[in-house]
Parts: C-alpha cells; structure tokens; sequence
C-alpha cells in the first residue's frame, strides 16, 4: 500500500470515529433528576358558587277593576306606602252597548215604578174608606217598594258605567286605585292619559304598580344537577353582590326545586334563600349576586396537591409515583374531596412518602442555570 492511500485511509479512519464520538453525545439522554413533595394535613372545603339575583320575598301587582283612562297619578316609585292609600286614578270610557242597554233597563224600571205608584196610591184611598181589605193593600204598598228599589238599582248601574262609582260607595269606588299592601312602590309603569284594562276571569289587567316589602329580601338563582344533590334545606351561604364591593350578605337556603329546567344542554335547579340585610346598605330588587355554597368541608386531612396524580390509561385510575431508595415506585391511590388545588387521599401514601413532583430538570439545565 502506497504512503499516500496510507495517509487517506488514516484521514477517513479519523473522521469516521470523530463522527462516532459526536453522535454518541448528542444521542445520549440527559440524566433526569426529579424534585419530591411530601402529602400534608389541610382542611379541604369544596364550594360551588350558584348565579342569580336579589328580589324581595313578595312582590304585589296593582290591576284596575274597570276599564279605562289613567287621569291622575298620585305617587312616584320609591314612595313609601300603606295599605288603602290612593295611587291612582282611572277616568271611566263607558261601553256603548253597555251603556245603551243599561239606559233602557232604566225606562224599563221608571215605567214599572209609575205604575205601581198609581197602583198603590189608589189602594190606599180604598183601604182608608174600607172598601178593600189590609192583605189587598199591603200587596200593592209591596210592589211599590219593590219597583221603587228596582229603579233605584238599575239606575246606580247605568252611573257605574257612565263614571265607574256611584253615589255612597266611598273609598270602594272603582275609579280610585288603592294599595293592597304596605311597602315601597317599586315601578309604576303607566302615566296620565295610559288606556287600562280591568282584571277579570279572561285578562290579567293592566299593571298600575308593584308594591313589595324591601325589608324581606331573597335570592334567587340556579345550580348544576351534578351538585343539586349535595345541597340541603337550612345550609348557610353567602350572597355577594354586583353593586356592593367586599360585602357578604349572610343567608339561610330555604327552597330546592324539585324540577329542573335545561339551559343550554345542562339541566338547572332553582334554589331560594333568606338573605340577611344590613341596615347600613340600601338593597335593590333585581340587584345580580352569587352564592357561594359550602358542598363538602373537612378538616385536618391527610392531603396532596393535584398536580401530583397521573391516571392509568387502562384503568383511568389515580396514581403517584413514590422515591424508594434511588428509584420512584408507582402508587396507586383512593381519594376523596378536592378543592381544585387539593385533594383528600383516603390511602395509598403516607405523610412520610416522597411524591414525585411531575416538572422534569435534567443535570445539563440545571448547570445552565446555575
């Protein structure tokens, strides 16, 4: 062999096991060194926090008894009022048909009543002369009365209609529209000049005004059926509201409802509750607030941080990986309530045990970064 193929094969027997030597440390896995937790011993509240409103327990609508004409109205929102005070008044459009018939039934009465006028006055000629007997006059004097109280009524109706009260019913006038309760006038949503319908068994009537006691205030609002289950009649919560910053409201739950409704795919339950005011805070109706409800609270139990737990592909269960000596063990856990943050473990680990904490830090980054 020449001195020159010599010296080739040299040069490629060089880079050839350079070449071996820098694949060798780029393929060679950095040594992994994991950091370790231990489980510890924390109270562990699990919440659920239902969205909603404050509204006063009860709300009164004020409907008109006849229809009409809104002509005055007496008192603004926020007013204070009792029970029977004036809020309005409703000037009568009297109904045509209504109207005409009533006219007639009226000459219909004051006929009958001439005639029995006449009747009865020439009975009691005769009775006082003895030419008929009492029983005679006294029918006739009846049928006096009674067509005297006919024309009488036929004609309060025909002024009823005409003007929606008549002469003696007082406060019980159908054109004055009255409280019904005491509390604060929450809207009145009609103005002189508004045409009103009366309440009956076919229409629900025009609104005149709410009425509620601002005193007596619930709140209002829905959960999940995946917690539904969880809550209980008398459970404490709190109310935080929209439009008064770092301010709970203490409350008592009172009502679950025993039928859901779904919402975008996800069946809600509402639920009610007592809130407890404060003098010092003026509470709205209608103001939006949230619950927060204490599902599941327990105290001083052996716990780890979520981020810990990896799951079995197969099996999809619970596990931590554990330092035994110089190798991690795989554990396999029971857990119970979790906050989000922690988790209850029921078994698997000890507070002695050190937990495999998931972040990777190899010897290469870590002399970086040192």
């Amino acid at each position: 062999m020449s001195k020159r193929a010599k010296i080739i094969l040299g040069i490629v027997a060089v880079f050839f096991i350079t070449a071996l030597i820098w694949f060798g440390k780029k393929n060679k896995k950095n040594v992994i060194e994991y950091e370790t937790e231990t489980a510890f011993k924390a109270t562990i509240v699990k919440k659920t926090v239902a969205t909603g409103k404050v509204i006063p327990l009860e709300e009164v609508e004020i409907k008109p008894q006849i229809s009409g004409i809104i002509s005055k109205v007496f008192l603004e929102e926020g007013t204070i009022v009792k029970t029977g005070d004036l809020i309005a008044t409703v000037r009568v459009v009297p109904n045509i048909a209504a109207l005409n018939s009533a006219t007639g039934r009226v000459k219909n009465a004051k006929l009958s009543f001439d005639n029995a006028k006449i009747s009865y006055n020439r009975n009691k000629k005769l009775f006082e002369k003895g030419v008929i007997s009492r029983q005679e006059f006294e029918t006739a004097e009846l049928n006096f009365n009674n067509a005297k109280q006919n024309l009488d009524n036929v004609a309060s109706d025909l002024e009823i209609i005409k003007k929606g009260s008549t002469a003696g019913l007082g406060k019980t006038a159908n054109t004055n529209i009255r409280a019904t309760a005491s509390g604060m006038i929450l809207e009145i949503p009609v103005k002189k000049g508004y045409q009103v319908t009366q309440t009956n068994d076919f229409n629900a009537g025009t609104t005149i005004a709410r009425i509620a006691d601002m005193t007596k205030m619930i709140f209002e609002g829905k959960v999940d059926e995946s917690e539904v289950g969880k809550l209980l009649k008398g459970t404490s919560i709190e109310i935080s509201l929209g439009a008064i910053e770092n301010k709970k409201f203490p409350a008592t739950l009172n009502f679950i409802a025993p039928k859901g409704t779904e919402e975008g795919g996800a069946v809600q339950f509402k639920i009610k509750a007592d809130v407890i005011l404060d003098s010092k805070y003026f509470i709205r109706a209608g103001y939006s607030a949230n619950a927060d409800i204490v599902l599941e609270k327990k105290d001083s139990i052996l716990s780890i941080k979520e981020a810990l737990l990896k799951f079995d592909k197969k099996t999809e269960e619970p596990y931590v990986e554990v330092k035994v000596g110089d190798k991690f063990e795989k554990r396999t856990l029971k857990l119970g309530v979790s906050d989000g943050v922690n988790i209850e473990v029921l078994s698997g680990v000890t507070q002695e045990d050190e937990i495999k904490i998931w972040n990777k830090v190899s010897k290469k980054d870590k002399k970086e970064d040192e």
